[in-house]
């Protein structure tokens, strides 16, 4: 007998449940600590471990110039746990969740006009080639890349670079045909 009134009331809940609309499930940001710079290598393995167990972790967000840490969107503590269990450079999860005004400033990018043109002196400011100066040779607005040739270099190589990675030093003043060309008329 008590099995069925198990039954029944289970019935009578799951029947109340389909009158009322349904509950959006609710998630909750979690901070993941990493080692430093390996945080994209952590998003990827996260990444894999969520599709394989299937688990219900909604994004996984890296913000720009934050080192040591990820954020995770989970349903719950656990199903974030269970994402980062035996990952590489994972540190752990902070005890306390995230609120998502406490990181928002960090997720919205403002898109601001780069001024950089062809032919202007750069200083690189990040990656391997930190400190160098160089020529701008392409600008990419839509990829927001430029193409670079290092100026103390002994052979010219083209690198890609982000926009955000150099800044201009000097503008080369642009010169017109009209001021370069010569007259060859000789009488």
């Amino acid at each position: 007998m008590t099995k069925e009134k198990e039954s029944k009331e289970s019935l009578e809940n799951d029947e109340k449940n389909t009158d009322t609309p349904k509950e959006e499930k609710q998630s909750t940001i979690f901070a993941v600590r990493t080692t430093a710079n390996r945080e994209d290598q952590v998003m990827d393995f996260v990444t894999s471990n969520v599709q394989k167990k299937k688990l219900e972790v909604y994004s996984v967000i890296r913000p720009h110039r934050m080192r040591g840490y990820i954020f995770l969107e989970a349903h719950t503590h656990e199903e974030a746990e269970q994402s980062i269990h035996d990952i590489p450079y994972a540190r752990g999860i902070l005890p306390k969740p995230v609120e998502y005004k406490e990181i928002e400033h960090m997720l919205e990018q403002v898109k601001k006009e780069m001024n950089i043109r062809k032919n202007d002196v750069v200083e690189i400011i990040a990656g391997p080639f930190k400190r160098e100066q160089a020529k701008i040779q392409r600008v990419d607005a839509l990829k927001e890349e430029v193409v670079v040739l290092l100026l103390e270099s002994a052979v010219p190589i083209p690198i890609t670079l982000k926009m955000d990675a150099v800044k201009v030093i000097r503008r080369d003043a642009e010169t017109s045909i009209d001021d370069t060309s010569v007259d060859m008329d000789t009488d």
